[in-house]
């Protein structure tokens, strides 16, 4: 008779389940993980801590509390400078932009001939880099020479001086930043092209004249675009840096009319290694931009609409 064969007793698993599922997952986004922790939360963390020290990067780091704080708002004229023409920036050219690209969204949106073809040549420029982008803006801007003086010259008036004195450089900026609004034309296209033909046609009942149409049905129904638009046109011009660097040489020239917060922050960093004072520039730009949007997103529920009539 054979003898009685005893089952093997399985092992009971280490982990369950969902905890090695969770390891595995863990594991697998380690590589991301440890270049977050890196490239991100790091710089942020230590930047947070150099903006309270004076420190060039090479020695220790010395902690002087507020000092850095302090010393841009009482003795650094250059940063009250390059904050005005910032703000100066954000506040001429993102409202034009805004109304500009609209318009011209519009205008690309009707039934016309060759409308593909005006699509495309409006946003060509967008596709140009920005090096390039800036270095043919002052090849055509050069007073005397420039391409863009010619017409002035055609009927005998001295065209403005455009880059090379205060009174017209900051304006000079400006065009160029409407010049390359292609993107945004092409995202109120999508919104225009979005907007529901039947209230238009109730409109059309109604005996409404095409002001009333823009007024009432197609400015209501792009609000959600215009905020998106103006939330990320904000967050982009008060970090405004390639351009005016490439165009000036990031010397601020003339009089520091082009010297913008984002360059002369680099410039406290990488050329008079004042990075402790960088450092602080960096935290206020952060906290005047989160400032700017949380008033946007609060007083977005007035003024935004919805399909269906909702507001935010």
């Amino acid at each position: 008779m054979a003898g009685h064969i005893q089952p093997v007793p399985t092992r009971r698993p280490l982990l369950r389940p969902q905890a090695r599922h969770t390891i595995n997952g863990l594991l697998f986004a380690a590589p991301w993980l440890i270049g977050l922790a890196l490239f991100w939360v790091y710089p942020i963390l230590a930047s947070a801590y150099y903006s309270f020290t004076k420190f060039n990067g090479v020695q220790s780091a010395e902690w002087v509390g507020l000092r850095n704080y302090i010393d841009l708002f009482t003795n650094d004229p250059d940063f009250w400078m390059a904050a005005y023409n910032t703000f100066y920036f954000a506040a001429v050219s993102i409202p034009l932009a805004i109304i500009i690209s609209f318009a011209l969204a519009m205008m690309l949106n009707a039934k016309i001939k060759f409308q593909v073809v005006y699509r495309t040549i409006y946003f060509l420029p967008t596709l140009v880099p920005e090096v390039a982008l800036a270095l043919v803006w002052v090849y055509l801007f050069t007073p005397g020479t420039g391409v863009v003086n010619l017409p002035f010259d055609w009927i005998g008036v001295r065209g403005p001086c455009w880059l090379t004195c205060p009174e017209w450089s900051r304006f000079t900026i400006v065009l160029l930043a409407l010049w390359i609004i292609g993107q945004q034309i092409v995202l109120y296209l999508a919104g225009l092209q979005d907007v529901p033909q039947d209230y238009y046609d109730a409109a059309d009942v109604d005996g409404a004249t095409f002001w009333h149409k823009f007024r009432h049905v197609t400015v209501p129904m792009m609000t959600p675009v215009v905020f998106f638009h103006l939330v990320t046109s904000v967050i982009g011009a008060l970090q405004f840096f390639t351009v005016p660097y490439i165009m000036t040489g990031g010397n601020g020239f003339p009089a520091n009319s082009t010297l913008f917060y984002s360059i002369y922050l680099y410039r406290s960093a990488f050329l008079y290694y004042k990075m402790g004072s960088a450092s602080a520039m960096a935290w206020l730009l952060f906290m005047v931009t989160l400032l700017i949007t949380l008033i946007i997103f609060r007083t977005a529920r007035l003024w935004v609409f919805y399909a269906g009539g909702e507001q935010n």
